[in-house]
């Protein structure tokens, strides 16, 4: 048996040519092949200590998944306006950190439609060989980038206009419960954009032309590790269940899915010391 311990960030994910995603978690200073663990018994403690995923202080609580509150205040990536976007203030002179938000949010970014079980609209920054990380993170069995925009707030203000017609949330109950359904993301993405086509053409002529330009592109299909899927869904809370032990029976999103129905978002416990023992 082997046993690695350290504070643990979000899995780290990435899809193989054929669309199977592998993942790797931190633990401290290692990074865990997780794929290689399904089929196998692994036993998880925590260690009752939090460290800020940013400034690596103690926390007796964590927030924004992995920050400790001071980070969480003072952060432009734990603002609103990263969660929602259309908010994003930079051009009033009042971001938390401007040298971060032209970096981050004054840069291109995609809106992308997505297979979670229900089809989606979202908005993201990085797509590495045709993948965004971010589908990977959502579970999504099928993704299709429909849209480049030139900045953040702009991809906000599409997201939004879109998910009146669409939904921008992700059901993970519904997510872990097994391969959702293919559905035909072109016909709809071309239905979407119909609707709201008098819409962009109305940010076009605020922002440029080129600020806004459709993609034509293929639907990205996505499969993950799963031996099985859980049928009804019991979610431990490392808070409350320090430890817990079983078969890993696969992964998906940035759940961990074991035996007897139970799954945990490693994502929610960024920041957490914990030892893996497999």
């Amino acid at each position: 048996m082997t046993t690695w311990s350290g504070n643990i960030s979000k899995m780290k994910a990435f899809a193989f040519p054929d669309g199977k995603v592998n993942y790797q978690l931190p633990i401290g200073d290692e990074l865990i092949e997780m794929n290689t663990l399904i089929g196998k018994n692994i036993s998880v403690e925590y260690k009752g200590q939090i460290n800020c995923i940013h400034c690596s202080r103690k926390t007796n609580k964590s927030f924004s998944q992995g920050y400790c509150f001071v980070c969480m205040r003072g952060l432009a990536q734990c603002d609103t306006c990263i969660i929602k976007p259309e908010l994003c203030h930079y051009s009033e002179g009042t971001c938390r950190e401007p040298e971060w938000g032209e970096a981050n949010c004054l840069q291109d970014h995609i809106v992308y439609l997505s297979n979670t079980g229900n089809v989606k609209v979202g908005i993201t920054r990085h797509i590495s060989d045709n993948v965004s990380s971010r589908w990977i993170d959502q579970g999504a069995t099928q993704a299709l980038a429909i849209l480049r925009v030139k900045e953040r707030l702009l991809s906000g203000l599409v997201e939004t206009e879109i998910s009146k017609f669409i939904g921008d949330k992700t059901n993970w109950r519904t997510m872990l419960k097994g391969k959702a359904k293919s559905l035909d993301l072109i016909e709809i993405r071309d239905e979407v954009l119909n609707k709201v086509d008098q819409k962009i053409s109305e940010l076009q002529q605020q922002y440029g032309l080129q600020a806004l330009q459709t993609i034509d592109t293929d639907v990205v299909e996505i499969t993950y590790p799963v031996n099985k899927y859980p049928e009804k869904i019991k979610s431990i809370n490392l808070d409350k269940d320090m430890t817990f032990s079983g078969e890993l029976v696969g992964i998906k999103g940035q759940y961990l899915l074991l035996d007897q129905e139970r799954v945990i978002n490693v994502r929610k416990y960024a920041g957490y010391c914990v030892s893996l023992h497999a």
